[in-house]
């Protein structure tokens, strides 16, 4: 069930903020890929190419939920779609902003190797410095924090399926990409894997 609110002054406030989370994100990762196509550099590999049919599923499965959540939340952020009070709403524009910050940084330190999905006839070099010297999927991260800032700023029950959803897809495509790096680079990527966590810190901790 969603609660449509009127919007007051506080309202449009993190509406405001919060469409300026979107922008920011999309125009990083938009951005980011005209300006690869200007080189030549083909960024998006999701669902594409000849794949093995579970990566297919995965990557065309990741891909209808995260172009589904943006319609989500641009739908609950304009109609002010429910609220679990002020206090988390403050909390989530924080957590939105952090997302686009940690997006934004790992998109910068991937440089030219950025790629989305997995590119397997495309070749990159491994990145293991900045961000990622402490996690080895800090864009993820990134995905993660803005999903759940939104969805705490605006929390409805259709934008928690959605944000859910998106989370455990991309979570999925992690684990495909973690089985074919090591194709790629090799004992260098492994050791990689080693010594940085999935999500955050070094290996052997709760998020690696």
């Amino acid at each position: 069930m969603i609660i449509i609110e009127k919007a007051g002054e506080g309202d449009l406030g993190y509406q405001i903020l919060s469409l300026l989370i979107l922008a920011a994100f999309y125009t990083i990762y938009i951005g980011k890929m005209l300006a690869q196509k200007k080189k030549g550099i083909q960024t998006d590999h999701i669902a594409k190419g000849e794949k093995k049919k579970t990566l297919m599923t995965t990557e065309a499965a990741m891909k209808v939920a995260t172009y589904g959540i943006v319609g989500a939340e641009a739908f609950s952020i304009i109609l002010n779609a429910g609220s679990l009070g002020p206090a988390v709403r403050v909390t989530g524009i924080f957590i939105g902003f952090a997302g686009v910050i940690v997006f934004g940084m790992a998109v910068y330190t991937m440089r030219d190797s950025w790629r989305a999905g997995i590119p397997e006839k495309d070749k990159t070099a491994m990145v293991t410095e900045g961000i990622y010297s402490i996690s080895r999927n800090p864009a993820f991260v990134g995905f993660y924090l803005t999903y759940i800032g939104i969805l705490l700023t605006f929390f409805n029950w259709i934008l928690l399926a959605f944000t859910i959803c998106s989370i455990v897809l991309l979570h999925l495509q992690i684990l495909k990409e973690e089985e074919y790096l090591p194709t790629v680079f090799g004992d260098d990527y492994i050791r990689y894997k080693n010594r940085v966590g999935r999500y955050i810190g070094r290996k052997g901790n709760f998020y690696g």
